[in-house]
């Protein structure tokens, strides 16, 4: 903090224009979320104040990103499904998982786990960024071309018929939950029914306009919907989404200097508002200080928020990769070493702060970091001063803003979903190895991995996919780790590959005697190749000798391995005898008394020198 002031002219210049920036894509990314723009907005001043201020990476600039508000939509969207469609029912409830995952993050910087991050397996992380990107470009195919599902008559209409057991169902739900044996009469039923009859056709409107948004939400609602769509084509809304997408990428080839995504903001809702052209324009966004939303806390029941702390972490563990890998970059540009579990601290902190104000989750912003930092920005100041800029056009250009065309933010956030694909993974697809074969053809791994998880995300669910593509990748890769070290701590027998110093035993011993070479960690990927040693030892070897020169680990599994091997070679009446035990396997032998109960301390040697040395003196006694 003591540097806090020593740049303010930078800071100032940079926090300004990343401010300034981060306007477009905060509102765009509010609006996608279904929160709408001031969630968006909300979040963008207090995660980019907050995390700057407790933050580990001085130059960074955090708010909404794409990637949180991809897995943030599916929250959303799931929690106001489970309550009816009622946002202000669900609005508590989703702020409170963010607050969460916010909390989480800051667990996870004070477990010091920061460092840990990147050992997230890459194809993981592309397939899920290129499925963000989809789902983005996707979902905003029906804003681009003016068509909401709630505002399709013919549409709605289909949803009537399900209104009444939609109805019933709720009723039955609710009296079943006031009742304490949980158990339903006649007289239930009969008052159910009799409620779903008596509900009037504006509620019959408002139940059909919900079940119609959910059946058109995400990339398959999308397809399901899009017939219908292209029918009923707003051609105005289309080609401000088109002029949006052109001035992005036209404004780029004229100058980086001004932001390209500010000016087709700026001039797409110029013309709209100076024309008084018939556009549809975002929600309102409230005027004044942004106010807590106390029923967080007031409202709070465990019951409810207990089926989405899965979906907290993986919002937690999300924003903390999106953010180190944006302080990786920014330590590139400035040369300096960001502090990862203090990063973390800070995201966590912002993002809590900012679900108590309403707005929706982020972490580092790769392309607004880059602005602050090419524009000055060099301490925490700018990050802070980004997020007082925010506040400052919410308090005094709110009700400008309100008139921007919900078609120019689509056209953004389709810009944003092209952008965010990892082209560069997709690329590599024909160049990586293929290291396994299924059904006798020889494929990738980490292509399998990328594949699914961007096609679960994309169809199915952010959150499940992610958590999937992690436990394949972890068993691919013990796979291979347990394949490579079977290949060199293979059984093998002297007559076979021997050691230097085995090569001067006699064929008389050579015939008495079977040796087991270990090389490397004996773990479960490499147990079942172990157990065969019991199969491949001659009946005339009377003497086992194990070396463990080279094995320097071993892990439960490879523990009770051992443990079975040697019980059934010393019920056969063979001896064990072991060479060079390291460190880490004597403890965990020794844990479990494998040491002196199955290996008497005599029948293990420091060297294989000394160890033959007693089995001739014991042959020949």
């Amino acid at each position: 903090m003591k540097n806090l002031f020593s740049n303010v002219r930078g800071d100032l210049f940079g926090g300004i224009t990343a401010g300034i920036v981060a306007l477009p894509l905060a509102l765009a990314f509010g609006v996608s979320s279904g929160l709408g723009p001031d969630a968006g907005l909300y979040g963008a001043i207090f995660i980019s104040f907050f995390a700057a201020f407790f933050g580990g990476t001085p130059t960074q600039i955090s708010g909404p990103t794409a990637p949180m508000t991809a897995v943030s939509m599916v929250v959303i969207a799931g929690i106001i499904a489970s309550n009816n469609g009622d946002v202000s029912k669900a609005l508590p409830i989703i702020l409170t998982v963010f607050l969460l995952s916010g909390l989480m993050q800051i667990g996870l910087g004070l477990a010091g786990l920061g460092k840990y991050i990147r050992y997230i397996p890459y194809p993981v992380v592309s397939g899920f960024m290129t499925a963000i990107g989809v789902i983005i470009l996707v979902t905003q195919i029906l804003p681009s071309v003016g068509y909401n599902a709630k505002e399709d008559a013919e549409f709605v209409k289909q949803f009537e018929s399900q209104v009444e057991e939609v109805v019933l169902n709720r009723y039955l739900k609710d009296s079943k939950s006031k009742k304490t044996d949980k158990i339903l009469t006649l007289q239930d039923y009969k008052n159910a029914t009799a409620e779903g009859e008596s509900i009037v056709q504006a509620d019959i409107v408002k139940e059909s306009k919900t079940l119609a948004g959910r059946e058109a939400s995400g990339v398959l609602g999308t397809f399901k919907v899009l017939p219908r769509a292209l029918k009923n084509l707003n051609w105005l809304e289309l080609i401000l989404a088109l002029g949006t997408i052109f001035i992005i990428y036209g404004f780029k080839r004229i100058t980086t200097v001004v932001p390209s995504t500010l000016v087709a903001l700026m001039v797409m809702t110029g013309i709209s508002v100076g024309f008084n052209l018939d556009y549809k324009p975002i929600e309102e966004i409230p005027s004044g200080f942004p106010i807590p939303n106390m029923e967080i806390f007031t409202s709070f029941n465990l019951a409810s928020i207990t089926p989405y702390i899965f979906t907290a972490l993986t919002l937690a563990l999300l924003g903390a990769i999106d953010s180190l890998l944006t302080s990786v970059v920014a330590d590139n540009m400035t040369k300096t070493k960001h502090k990862p579990n203090k990063e973390l601290i800070g995201q966590g902190i912002g993002n809590s702060i900012a679900s108590i104000f309403g707005g929706i989750p982020g972490a580092g912003a790769t392309i607004r970091t880059v602005v602050n930092i090419n524009s000055g920005g060099k301490t925490k100041l700018s990050g802070m001063v980004a997020g007082l800029m925010l506040l400052v056009i919410l308090l005094g250009l709110g009700p400008v803003a309100s008139k921007i065309p919900a078609a120019v933010l689509a056209g953004i956030l389709v810009t944003v979903g092209i952008g965010v694909m990892d082209y560069k993974g997709l690329k590599a697809i024909p160049s990586l190895p293929r290291d396994i074969k299924i059904a006798g053809i020889k494929l990738s791994s980490e292509v399998i991995i990328m594949i699914v998880v961007l096609l679960l995300s994309t169809f199915w669910n952010l959150v499940y996919a992610v958590g999937i593509g992690l436990v394949i990748a972890s068993l691919m890769f013990m796979k291979k780790i347990g394949d490579l070290t079977a290949q060199q701590s293979n059984v093998t027998s002297l007559k076979e590959e021997s050691w230097a110093d085995e090569i001067g035993m006699t064929k008389k011993l050579r015939e008495e005697v079977f040796i087991k070479h270990i090389k490397g960690p004996l773990f479960f990927g490499s147990t079942s190749d172990f157990q065969q040693l019991i199969k491949q030892i001659p009946s005339s070897a009377s003497t086992i000798i194990i070396r463990m020169d080279r094995m320097e680990y071993i892990d439960q599994s490879g523990l009770y391995a051992l443990e079975d091997s040697i019980v059934e070679l010393t019920k056969d009446g063979k001896i064990v005898l072991i060479v060079d035990l390291q460190k880490q396997p004597k403890y965990m032998m020794e844990r479990i008394d494998i040491i002196p109960d199955l290996i008497a301390k005599e029948y293990i040697f420091t060297d294989f020198k000394t160890c033959l040395q007693w089995v001739k003196d014991h042959k020949d006694s």
